[in-house]
């Protein structure tokens, strides 16, 4: 069972990764950051926009990387991940048709099989 996502104020968020709330409203305004909203409008932070703050922290702190850098990092980043998903689905999609036509149907148990034959090999 999945728990209740911990959401965080601006004040808690600002104070632990040293960043003044100004910036964290700044970068929310570039896109950097998505915090959702209460029914009262204020800023609640959760996990995944916690280790989005860590990303651009460590991108603009640690590298010197500017704003319009870590946009087009964080960006490439998000398609990789994307790209990602789908070549898993595609090669699951490609194992099961491998799979499929690599079964010999009973009625074909006693015709021979041609050797040039599509197998799946071990990836590593």
């Amino acid at each position: 069972m999945k728990s209740k996502p911990k959401y965080r104020m601006i004040s808690w968020v600002a104070e632990k990764y040293a960043v003044h709330p100004q910036t964290l409203r700044l970068w929310e305004r570039e896109g950097l950051l998505r915090p959702t909203r209460s029914r009262g409008n204020t800023r609640l932070y959760d996990e995944e926009t916690c280790r989005r703050l860590e990303s651009v922290l460590t991108l603009t702190r640690d590298l010197g990387v500017n704003l319009a850098g870590v946009e087009i990092i964080l960006n490439l980043k998000k398609q990789i991940q994307r790209l990602q998903v789908e070549n898993e689905m595609m090669l699951k999609m490609l194992r099961q048709t491998v799979q499929k036509k690599s079964e010999i149907p009973r009625y074909h148990a006693l015709v021979s099989l041609e050797t040039r034959t599509l197998k799946i090999v071990d990836e590593e």
